[in-house]
């Protein structure tokens, strides 16, 4: 995450063993790896939980990130955190992650709930979660997003 914060692909491709896209210098990715840099300074032993370069099981791209917000909370509570490249979105990948996310979270007998935050206006995210168990359970205001929608389901 140094390295693509300071903006060298190269080594941060050799660091994560695959071949990273200019998707992850782009203004948001930079904002994500300072801020799981800032978690992980607190905390190393978060590392597995957060984010992870996606690669597509077809043709080994890397199509984007994924992973959750921070390890489960007190409760039990994890959240979803995910993004597809542009250049890879509407095919699949969106739901891959959600499904591989899922998978890791009922894999953890820690894990009670999954949760998702979504932007009212994200469609596609909104799209992502239906059929997968998500039910509405509120709302918040997050201060760089906005008004975000809260869904929830049981991990397992």
């Amino acid at each position: 995450m140094t390295a693509l914060l300071e903006g060298d692909l190269a080594a941060a491709s050799t660091a994560a063993g695959v071949t990273l896209t200019d998707y992850f210098i782009t203004d948001e990715a930079i904002f994500l790896w300072r801020l799981r840099l800032e978690q992980l300074a607190h905390d190393p032993e978060i590392a597995s939980w957060i984010v992870r370069a996606a690669v597509s099981e077809s043709d080994g791209a890397v199509v984007g990130y994924a992973g959750f917000q921070s390890p489960p909370d007190p409760d039990g509570t994890v959240e979803i955190s995910y993004s597809v490249d542009p250049a890879h979105r509407r095919r699949g990948h969106a739901r891959a992650m959600l499904a591989a996310m899922l998978e890791r979270a009922a894999s953890e007998p820690s894990v009670k709930t999954v949760r998702a935050t979504i932007s009212p206006d994200n469609e596609a995210s909104l799209a992502t979660i239906a059929g997968h168990g998500f039910t509405h359970v509120g709302e918040q205001w997050d201060e760089i997003d906005g008004r975000e929608l809260i869904y929830e389901r049981p991990a397992r």
